[in-house]
């Protein structure tokens, strides 16, 4: 059994190595959980000897087999909860993420297993994110930042990056969530903001708002 502390260290240092495409720092993972370096240490090690991940002084941190496949089984508990709180009980995309934060740590295989049945087991969560399957395996799509198109690129938004509620409900206020159609009619080189069209209508976003949203292109 693992502590709910434990899944979550597990789950960051998963996120973090994707980023990183490698090893991970403990400052990484005390900025990413918002926590002390030290603490970090001791839980790292305290994993280390569950054989969930590798620990070496100074030069980072790695999953273990084990250690990734446990990770992605929690982020797919959490993703799925996603799903059925978004399709089945009408929540809108930017109120599940906490909900679902609470749902990953529920230890039951079989309620699980009948989540995923029950939601014809789905390939994405309602941001956009892949759901790994019982076995670890994520399903990968090609995708590209909006902030890296150029003038009339056009392509279908197929996630978010950045997933605060803040961020979520702009998007709403423009009409913008996961299958919008849009067409970039204009790029400042200068600052990289844009003005795209999302059906009838044309407006400009930020160069923060583009870095946020993953657009898949024809």
């Amino acid at each position: 059994m693992f502590t709910l502390a434990e899944e979550n260290y597990l789950k960051n240092i998963y996120h973090l190595e994707h980023e990183f495409q490698g090893e991970v720092s403990t400052n990484a993972i005390a900025e990413r959980m918002e926590t002390k370096p030290s603490s970090v240490t001791d839980m790292v090690q305290k994993l280390a000897e569950k054989e969930m991940l590798s620990y070496k002084k100074y030069k980072g941190t790695l999953l273990t087999p084990s250690g990734r496949k446990k990770a992605a089984n929690v982020i797919r508990k959490h993703r799925l909860w996603e799903v059925f709180l978004v399709e089945k009980l009408k929540f809108q995309w930017d109120e599940v993420h906490d909900i679902a934060e609470q749902l990953e740590h529920i230890q039951s295989d079989k309620l699980i297993t009948r989540l995923d049945k029950f939601l014809d087991s789905p390939d994405f969560d309602p941001h956009g994110d892949p759901i790994p399957d019982k076995h670890g395996n994520v399903k990968s799509t090609e995708k590209r930042l909006l902030s890296e198109m150029e003038k009339n690129g056009r392509g279908v938004c197929v996630g978010v990056k950045e997933t605060t509620k803040e961020f979520l409900q702009y998007l709403d206020k423009r009409k913008i969530s996961i299958g919008t159609k849009l067409k970039v009619l204009g790029k400042e080189f200068f600052d990289g903001s844009m003005v795209i069209q999302v059906g009838n209508d044309q407006f400009f976003i930020s160069k923060k708002i583009a870095e946020n949203l993953y657009i898949q292109t024809n």
